[in-house]
């Protein structure tokens, strides 16, 4: 008589092997809650101190990368490891080659912050392997799952490795770096729009059918799509030429159209689920950055305060409402937002109201910039305390 063959445990759902390594979201987003900490305070540290953060790489780009390509690549490494297997049906990226990828991107982390000591090349070769070897993974798993659509998603995610490899040739060419952050910060602002499309109005749907809501998310129709293309294209403008007044115009008409894409997803009844609110609050800095940017080339506000828009409101508020629910979600823990998990969201969306302050009096430019990063630091910190614990130690039960 022939046995019946055992059934295998998907990757990532196993009940045995290291927890850290059965699903991609466990390292990779609490490698970001903590580097996102870490990375303010040596970056604060060196501001105040003088201490000499990043070696020949110099301390503004060091802190410029570290954020773009340090924190918010393994948040979206994060999340793309743990929403592809969702998109494909196949089974997820877990044990040695998550281990290995992982590794990389630590890897990256601690070269950079002292580059000079294996030599800045070698540094920079290994920092700018981690994207590359993302991108590949991801195409494989997609294209080996026929999910054509998705590869939408990938091009964002290839702007990404040509422009962390583009930083790192502008530095050692000693020229400007801020071209190379523009087109980084594009792309995830792409990724948000694709991406935050899909779940925003998804989650919120789901969320208010439970409660019997009779006026739900408008479905994605061809508002969305053009709305998505015109955002590419005041994207593209910004970044080739962010000064040029036809970036303005086509800012303000970009900034409309995903305001009022936002608006057709029924957030304002959210008020009463914080970890659905958020999702919205977050979408809210797309717009936003959009009508930051348009006023780069009047001289209303400044550049860096504008890509800050972006980058602190945008991504980091977005990541962190992503990596809270999906920790949540993943790990068996009800989706309901904690009273702490409320404050590090609050804490964060001061800091993105912070951060463009600094450009309004020079003598309290450091004062602001502080502040933000202590409610940076401290929104991640939270994030950190609370889901370090089930990321390391709690495994999401298995339906039977």
């Amino acid at each position: 008589m022939t046995p019946t063959p055992r059934k295998p445990v998907p990757r990532g759902l196993a009940q045995s092997g290291p927890i850290l390594l059965a699903y991609g979201f466990r390292p990779f987003f609490l490698a970001a809650g903590i580097w996102a900490i870490l990375a303010m305070g040596l970056w604060i540290a060196a501001l105040a101190t003088g201490f000499d953060i990043g070696g020949s790489y110099g301390g503004p780009a060091w802190h410029a990368h570290e954020m773009l390509f340090g924190y918010s690549s393994a948040a979206l490494a994060g999340f793309l490891l743990t929403a592809i297997p969702n998109w494909t049906g196949r089974l997820p990226v877990s044990g040695g080659p998550l281990a290995l990828l992982f590794a990389v991107w630590l890897a990256g982390r601690l070269m950079l912050i002292a580059p000079d000591l294996l030599g800045l090349p070698l540094s920079i070769l290994i920092d700018s392997a981690f994207l590359v070897l993302l991108f590949g993974i991801c195409l494989r798993e997609i294209v080996a799952g026929k999910k054509w659509r998705d590869l939408k998603v990938l091009a964002a995610v290839a702007a990404l490795a040509l422009a962390n490899i583009g930083f790192h040739a502008l530095i050692v060419s000693n020229d400007d770096p801020t071209l190379a952050s523009r087109l980084a910060v594009a792309a995830y602002i792409m990724l948000i729009a694709i991406i935050g499309g899909r779940i925003v109005p998804s989650f919120t749907r789901n969320w208010l059918a439970k409660r019997h809501a009779t006026a739900l998310p408008t479905p994605y129709n061809g508002l969305d799509t053009t709305a998505l293309l015109v955002s590419l294209g005041a994207l593209a403008c910004w970044v080739i030429a962010p000064e040029w007044i036809g970036t303005a115009v086509a800012a303000v008409i970009a900034g409309l159209m995903q305001a009022w894409r936002l608006g057709r997803w029924q957030g304002w009844q959210t008020g009463a689920e914080a970890l659905v609110l958020v999702l919205h609050l977050a979408y809210g800095f797309v717009p936003l950055g959009f009508f930051a940017i348009a006023l780069v080339p009047s001289g209303l506000l400044d550049a860096a305060s504008a890509l800050h828009v972006f980058t602190v409101g945008g991504i980091g508020l977005m990541t962190l409402a992503v990596m809270s629910r999906a920790t949540r979600g993943h790990t068996g823990l009800p989706l309901l937002a904690s009273s702490r998990t409320a404050v590090s969201y609050i804490l964060l969306g001061l800091a993105a109201l912070l951060r463009p302050a600094a450009m309004l009096s020079p003598d309290l430019t450091m004062m602001v910039l502080e502040l933000t990063a202590l409610c940076w630091m401290a929104a991640f910190a939270l994030y950190v305390v609370e889901y370090a614990p089930p990321i390391l130690g709690r495994r999401k039960p298995r339906a039977e």
